[in-house]
């Protein structure tokens, strides 16, 4: 467990890149994203109307949580706008207090509209301290409902997680360039 929350350290710390470098990591998110979607649609079929009728929604796929007295989560992801791949997201999360333990979970991110997916692209985007996720669980989906112009549902790998707070998520986002090169690093600065 230890070596767990010293490595999300290490990773929270080290600001790991916001894209896959490789094209072989691209793929395995692009897997791991379509299996996350797969799943939570079969844990709670009711999600559907998310994926249908909002405008934009990123999607998480293996967060990994640690904590050691302080704690922390890191993952990532993609983004698509209207169905379509835009991008790529991680998201970093610190938070104190006395905790131990650690987990991995999924995370779904729905944007009701264009503005509200357009404020996630911008750079860095944090989520407020009274934005909470909803446990997906079935039927669930079916009775929730966007606040401040986004719904968020989790679900844990293992065992059940009951909604939980996102104050402190931090996200970076990437704009998918099917182009780019290998090792090819969207935030180092433009070529002159």
């Amino acid at each position: 467990m230890g070596l767990i929350c010293f490595f999300l350290g290490a990773a929270v710390i080290c600001g790991c890149r916001t894209a896959p470098e490789t094209h072989a990591q691209k793929k395995t998110l692009s897997a791991e994203v379509e299996e996350a979607i797969a799943v939570i649609k079969a844990k709670d079929p009711s999600i559907q109307r998310f994926f249908d009728d909002s405008y934009g929604y990123a999607v998480l796929p293996k967060i990994a949580k640690g904590a050691f007295v302080v704690g922390a989560a890191h993952g990532m992801g993609e983004v698509y706008e209207q169905k379509q791949l835009v991008g790529y997201t991680t998201m970093t999360q610190i938070s104190g207090g006395i905790s131990f333990g650690g987990q991995y979970y999924r995370e779904y991110i729905f944007f009701k509209d264009k503005m509200d997916l357009d404020k996630f692209k911008e750079g860095e985007y944090t989520f407020s301290a009274q934005m909470m996720a909803v446990a997906a669980r079935s039927g669930v989906a079916a009775k929730a409902d966007y606040k401040g112009g986004t719904a968020v549902f989790i679900l844990a790998d293992t065992g059940l997680m009951a909604d939980a707070s996102l104050g402190g998520q931090k996200f970076r986002f990437a704009p998918y360039d099917p182009n780019a090169p290998i090792n090819y690093d969207p935030n180092a600065p433009a070529a002159r």
